[in-house]
């Protein structure tokens, strides 16, 4: 299974994963339909889950269903899309607040679609998708272009994970409003949307004070 989708659903995607779906795995991630159906790699894909509410054109999606089952999630109401999604070749659109229960019967559903279909575009039904090297150096990039400043307030608000941004301000002896721009800078290069995506990203990526934020940006 692959997951497209911001860092913080991938994140529980995959721990849902990991606890829940016996016999599945998750094959890997990546922010948007096209970086993920961009790069030629070797892990190989039985469906995907894609979140609808991020901007994905509509070649990608229809790219994306011919190549392997796609279930769609959504913070809307589904039937909203559903019709839409369905002529292109989606199997299931979900809320992303469904119960995990759902969300399980829909991704077996996917893979069992998976295992019916025919051999696809690489003599498999596994299609190619971008590997762990290109998406661990995709991350890497992202976190080597924070400034040395940047770094520092990425370590602040983890370290005060429940404090209101204008106590973290003040204990950097900044305004909230100057604090809210270097965040704003610091979302857009890891493409993160918030504080708690921001904390979800660190964890998966070990961002504390040994792994990689106190070292000198290159």
């Amino acid at each position: 299974m692959f997951v497209v989708a911001p860092p913080m659903l991938c994140w529980g995607f995959e721990k849902l994963v990991r606890t829940s779906c016996s016999g599945i795995e998750l094959s890997g991630t990546a922010r948007t339909l096209d970086e993920a159906l961009a790069v030629d790699g070797r892990a190989g894909v039985d469906m995907m889950v894609v979140d609808i509410d991020e901007a994905h054109t509509e070649q990608a999606l229809r790219d994306a269903a011919q190549r392997f089952p796609v279930m769609l999630l959504t913070s809307r109401e589904p039937g909203a899309v559903e019709q839409e999604m369905k002529e292109i070749g989606v199997y299931a659109v979900l809320r992303t607040g469904d119960s995990p229960s759902a969300l399980i019967s829909a991704i077996q559903q996917g893979v069992a679609a998976a295992d019916r279909r025919p051999h696809g575009l690489h003599g498999s039904r596994r299609a190619p998708i971008a590997t762990a090297p290109a998406r661990e150096a995709d991350d890497r990039a992202r976190i080597e272009s924070l400034t040395v400043r940047e770094r520092q307030l990425v370590l602040a608000v983890l370290c005060n994970a429940t404090a209101p941004g204008k106590v973290i301000a003040s204990r950097l002896c900044i305004s909230e409003h100057t604090l809210r721009n270097h965040l704003t800078s610091i979302y857009g290069k890891l493409g993160v949307r918030n504080r708690l995506s921001l904390h979800a990203y660190a964890a998966q990526h070990r961002l504390d004070g040994q792994a990689g934020l106190t070292g000198q940006p290159h």
